[in-house]
Parts: C-alpha cells; sequence; structure tokens
C-alpha cells in the first residue's frame, strides 16, 4: 500500500467543497420528498463523486455516450440519490427532474437503471456487479486500442459478494491498469458494522494481496481524491484500488455515523437544520 498525492496544483479545493454542500442539500431534500431510504449511504459518497465529476472524469454532459469518455459505474446503486444529484448539476439533464425521484412515472428510480438516465453508465443496486461490467468496459478498450479509463465506486459492504473478488483477480491478471475502483469506506452495512457482518480488516491489504495497487485516503479530502483519481493509470502497471475511509451521513452533524439514516427520511424542520449546517439558504 502507497500513500496518495498530495493535492495537485490545479485542483480548486474551495471549488469542489461548495460544490459538494450544494449536492448534500440537494440529496437531503430528495430523500424528504420522496420518503426513500439510503440517506446516508448517499451523503457519504458526495466527495467522491464531486471530485470525479468537476476535475477527473473526461466527460462531456452535451454527449453523454461519446465514445472516448471516461466511464464511471455507481456500483453502490443505492446511492443513487448522490449520482443523480451530481449529474443533474453537471449539466447532464434539468435539476427540475430530481422533484421525481423515486416517482412514479419519472425515470429516476431509487436505483439507476440501463439506458434512461443520461450519464448513468450501467443499472445497478444489485451488489457485486459494477466492478465485473467495468472490467468489462477496460477489456474492451484495451482490445479496441482505446484510452478511456474506467471508474467503479463501490460500498463496502459490497465487498463481501464473491463477484468482487472474481473481478479482482482478473484485473490483476489482465493487468487492467486503466481501471480505478473507489471503495466508500464508511463502515457500516444495513444492519451493523461492516467489519462485525463479515471480516473486511484489513480491508486495503487484501486488494493489495488481490494484486492492485492501493491507496488509502480520506474519502472527504476533495483535494486529495481529486489528485489521486486523477493520476490514474499511475504507472503502476496494476488496477488501482481506492480505499476511502468516510462518514456515514457525512455534512450533517445529526446523521453523521448514525445508520439509523440508512432508512429514515428526514422531516421538514430536519431538512431546515441540515441545509442550515452546510451554510445552504432555505429551499
Amino acid at each position: 500500500m502507497t500513500l496518495a498525492p498530495d493535492p495537485a496544483p490545479g485542483v480548486d479545493v474551495p471549488r469542489l467543497q461548495r460544490q459538494a454542500a450544494q449536492i448534500r442539500g440537494r440529496v437531503v431534500e430528495m430523500c424528504h420528498a420522496s420518503k426513500s431510504a439510503h440517506l446516508g449511504s448517499s451523503l457519504s459518497c458526495i466527495d467522491i463523486l464531486t471530485a470525479a465529476y468537476w476535475h477527473v472524469l473526461d466527460v462531456d454532459p452535451a454527449d453523454p455516450k461519446a465514445p472516448g469518455r471516461d466511464r464511471f459505474i455507481l456500483s453502490k446503486g443505492h446511492a443513487a440519490m448522490a449520482i443523480y444529484a451530481t449529474l443533474a448539476a453537471r449539466g447532464f439533464f434539468p435539476s427540475e427532474e430530481l422533484a421525481s425521484y423515486n416517482q412514479d412515472d419519472g425515470r429516476l428510480a431509487e436505483h439507476p437503471p440501463a439506458n434512461m438516465v443520461p450519464g448513468v453508465e450501467a443499472a445497478t443496486g444489485s451488489l457485486g456487479h459494477g466492478l465485473p461490467i467495468g472490467l468489462g468496459m477496460a477489456l474492451a478498450a484495451r482490445l479496441r486500442g482505446e484510452r478511456h479509463r474506467v471508474f467503479v465506486l463501490m460500498s463496502d459492504g459490497e465487498t463481501n459478494e464473491g463477484s468482487v473478488w472474481e473481478a479482482a483477480l482478473f484485473a490483476a491478471a489482465r493487468k487492467l491498469d486503466r481501471i480505478c475502483v473507489i471503495v466508500d469506506y464508511n463502515k457500516w452495512q444495513a444492519t451493523g458494522r461492516s467489519d462485525e457482518v463479515l471480516g473486511l480488516a484489513p480491508l486495503a491489504d487484501k486488494w493489495a494481496a488481490f494484486g492492485w495497487d492501493v491507496r488509502r485516503l480520506d474519502g472527504h479530502d476533495v483535494g486529495l481524491l481529486a489528485a489521486t483519481m486523477a493520476a490514474v493509470p499511475n504507472g503502476s502497471g496494476k488496477p488501482v484500488a481506492l480505499i476511502a475511509d468516510t462518514v456515514k451521513g457525512k455534512g450533517v452533524s445529526f446523521m453523521e455515523d448514525d445508520n439509523n439514516w440508512h432508512y429514515r427520511a428526514p422531516t421538514a424542520e430536519e431538512v431546515a437544520m441540515a441545509r442550515a449546517e452546510l451554510g445552504l439558504e432555505a429551499p
């Protein structure tokens, strides 16, 4: 395991932090309006998404299917609110459509669907599928002589799935160095602490033993995240795994590290409190 680099000079950290706060505020609103689950899991990965979509990824919201685009797969599909709010803020579709999240006849389903939402690369939600899909994309790109990268955002609980480790072995064997896994290591699953449900720790060492170049870093340091992801491929000749230490419910003090927010939806009063903490105006 190696240490992640310091933030690159080109990373506008204050801008990324402001953007992340705005997305968090929107996600809290979406959860309240839809009375949906998975708010804590969505909040924990927003800094990762912000660093990716505002600094790292070569994507064009006006041409979401451009052949040379970087691919980003939200394998932890239960955090759909986070990816939808990110894509809307980035201009892939109008922000007004977020009001239709998890509503009848809308396309913003509780887990991301295939071929319906611009910027969503794969249908996810059944955990353990995102990395195998991403490997297929990365291998196909190599066979075609293409240079785009593939990023896969996973939950820590998702690494309970055997398909994840089969895919990890395959990526190392093929030396697919243009794929990067980011594990949102918020230490919780639906029913308990991740390391108690199954013995994940030492998680970074496990990925390294499977042949990956592993970096462990603060999953809420947007500058560090941006610099580290931007460096893929990093010259190691190996696929890259970033073990991002995060806090479930990050950004809202009364939600942080409280697993009740895996299923709870906030009240209108709690939405206002959360937005105030995030430094946002009332909606």
